[in-house]
């Protein structure tokens, strides 16, 4: 067996925070207001991304354990072979993979739909061809073109750089947002019975609001970026769970700010009737003109940089464990040379998300939309492990169950225990808010065909390396996803904590693992 590649501890935690935010709300929170309110109204979006974010919440105290007990890069991929073993983690990481190449493609395309409102003849030059209804210009794939090179080049050249970087660009972001929400409020022009009625009349609030809840996976996207880097971190991995916490309530705050904001700038009713390419571009340029734009402007391409440097980062992240694991060929577990970094990954996804741009916006949306059923198939098995390592009382952690494998001590955390259930069961309601016909965010009919694409093409990959993935013994496995040391018999302990990263880890041994470590196939 390779040597196990390590990356770098360079991560501060600041910038882990910006990365869980930059990627949380990055282009959607200056781009999709207008559309959440015609959806449910300004009272009936605010209280559905606030309930949105609550529940991310509750699913992250299954994250911030699981980065505790196993600060690895792969997150929701090693938490689901440390739980359930490796064919879950295969199927977790191929959706997963799916839903972060997504987004990087749809934040790069967002910086040519801000071109499109403030400086069109750059954009709709060299039409060539109408998909889906949208005319696709070679001005359009040129800039989407140019944003995913350079950002796949700034984060092939360290994790310091493009930590750094995030941090630059959600604070800018930050400002510009907050001062144009400050503008819109003391404004002569606006009034707070512009955002009234507070519910779209056509529909029930409740059905409004849970609308806006069925998106919440997709919304909050991006706090799981931090267990992907935890491998990175340059301080205590305990801290993890704290950073996302402040990072999914900022992110929350600042949906609804945006909303708000949008909606008491101009009548929402009749700036939704008017069917605005931008609702919040027009609703700031009707108040403050150009200079409004232009600020709105340099906020939104902060989101949309913030979203692309994340889920590089995160997609990158997770080919890299899952190469290492030889899941995945074996060259996405190798590093960069002089940078130290997970360049394969972070290439192949520049490669795929090229491809997207050419098949125009509308065909992006409809990955996208599918995409969320694999950030919700990765909340669901980050809930499950954690579950399973909770107990209820000391009884129960002293009497672990002889099916487990998991090779980390049973905590006993009641609360914890409840928590992580309520979050497996919100998981699986997403995935049914997604996948049952008839609910408020069904997948459409083309999403529907990418998702048996997606999932065909990974079965036939799982049984195209079906024997390399099984024959590889679960000692072997332990020690390249896990980091546990290889030892002589079926011992698995946890390793000993690196110089510089926080307090002491447990090491366990289980008498009676599922699978079997040996040399023999599994």
């Amino acid at each position: 067996m390779e040597e196990r590649a390590q990356l770098s501890k360079t991560l501060k935690p600041q910038w882990v925070w910006a990365i869980a935010l930059g990627s949380a709300v990055g282009w959607g929170s200056f781009v999709l207001p207008t559309e959440w309110i015609a959806t449910a109204g300004p009272l009936g979006a605010v209280l559905g991304l606030l309930i949105g974010g609550a529940l991310m919440i509750v699913i992250a105290v299954s994250y911030g354990f699981l980065i505790q007990k196993v600060p690895v890069s792969g997150g929701e991929f090693a938490y689901a072979y440390l739980g359930l073993g490796r064919t879950h983690a295969y199927v977790c990481g191929w959706f997963l993979a799916l839903g972060y190449f997504a987004i990087v493609a749809l934040n790069a395309s967002a910086l040519g739909v801000l071109a499109k409102f403030t400086v069109p003849a750059l954009v709709e030059w060299g039409r060539m061809y109408e998909i889906a209804g949208w005319d696709v210009h070679l001005g359009e794939v040129l800039i989407t073109t140019v944003a995913l090179v350079v950002f796949a080049m700034l984060n092939v050249r360290g994790s310091t750089v493009s930590g750094r970087l995030q941090f630059v660009f959600v604070l800018t972001m930050l400002v510009g947002a907050v001062l144009l929400a400050i503008g819109v409020i003391a404004h002569p022009g606006t009034s707070p019975t512009n955002s009234l009625p507070g519910f779209t009349p056509e529909i029930p609030p409740w059905s409004a609001v849970l609308a806006i809840v069925a998106i919440a996976p997709w919304a909050f996207v991006g706090f799981d970026n931090v267990p992907q880097a935890a491998e990175e971190f340059n301080f205590a991995p305990s801290k993890a769970f704290r950073l996302i916490v402040f990072a999914l309530v900022a992110a929350a705050l600042f949906y609804s700010m945006m909303v708000m904001a949008t909606a008491v700038a101009k009548p929402w009713q009749s700036l939704i009737a008017s069917n605005p390419t931008w609702g919040t571009g027009d609703a700031i340029a009707g108040l403050f003109g150009t200079l409004g734009t232009l600020v709105l402007a340099v906020a939104l391409c902060m989101g949309i940089f913030t979203g692309l440097n994340g889920f590089y980062v995160a997609a990158s992240r997770l080919m890299f464990s899952m190469g290492r694991a030889r899941i995945l060929p074996s060259f996405f577990g190798r590093v960069h040379p002089t940078f130290n970094t997970p360049a394969a990954g972070i290439i192949v996804t520049a490669l795929i998300c090229l491809i997207t741009p050419w098949f125009g916006r509308q065909a992006l949306l409809w990955i996208v939309d599918m995409s969320a059923v694999g950030v919700a198939i990765a909340y669901t098995y980050t809930c499950v492990v954690a579950y399973r390592l909770f107990r209820w009382s000391s009884t129960g952690a002293a009497s672990s169950p002889s099916s487990t494998r998991i090779p980390v001590a049973p905590t006993v955390a009641p609360l914890k225990k409840f928590l992580s259930l309520l979050g497996t069961l919100f998981g699986i309601t997403f995935l049914g808010l997604l996948l049952v016909p008839g609910s408020p965010a069904a997948l459409s009919l083309p999403s529907w065909i990418a998702l048996a694409a997606w999932t065909l093409l990974g079965i036939a990959f799982y049984l195209g390396r079906g024997r390399t993935i099984r024959q590889l013994p679960a000692r072997d496995l332990d020690h390249l996803i896990l980091d546990a040391p290889v030892t002589d018999d079926d011992t698995l302990e946890l390793p000993e904590p690196r110089p510089g990263v926080g307090g002491p880890a447990e090491s366990v041994t289980h008498a009676s693992p599922v699978e079997t470590r040996t040399s023999s196939p599994s």
